[in-house]
């Protein structure tokens, strides 16, 4: 028995928006969009979680609010960072991997807008 295949998603910046877009594996492919200033915000309410929560883990939806964007903005950018190893997830939460949070988010950004995806 062979399992389905995984579906397809990669990263791009166009546009000044970071941009993921996902081929699954049945249905149509589609796109997100986080604008840079929005993605901004959810890597600096990342760094800042810990400080005014006194829990360093963090779901999507808290982030949102924490963050003051949609979730699908949200979405985007947090599964970036995932893909680039500034965030971890343990036990559903999310953490960020380094001390620098929003300096590494930002790093892999405009990593991605100057070489394009991998």
């Amino acid at each position: 028995m062979t399992s389905a295949p995984e579906r397809i998603e990669h990263f791009t910046v166009a546009d000044d928006h970071l941009v993921r877009s996902v081929v699954p594996h049945r249905g149509d492919s589609y796109e997100h969009r986080c604008p840079r200033t929005s993605y901004e915000d959810i890597a600096h309410a990342i760094e800042l979680f810990s400080a005014e929560t006194g829990d360093p883990g963090f779901t999507l939806e808290e982030l949102a609010t924490a963050a003051g964007t949609p979730s699908t903005q949200t979405a985007v950018a947090l599964a970036f960072m995932k893909e680039r190893g500034c965030v971890v997830t343990r036990y559903r939460r999310n953490y960020a991997a380094g001390r620098c949070a929003f300096e590494d988010a930002m790093i892999e950004f405009h990593a991605l807008r100057e070489k394009g995806p991998e």
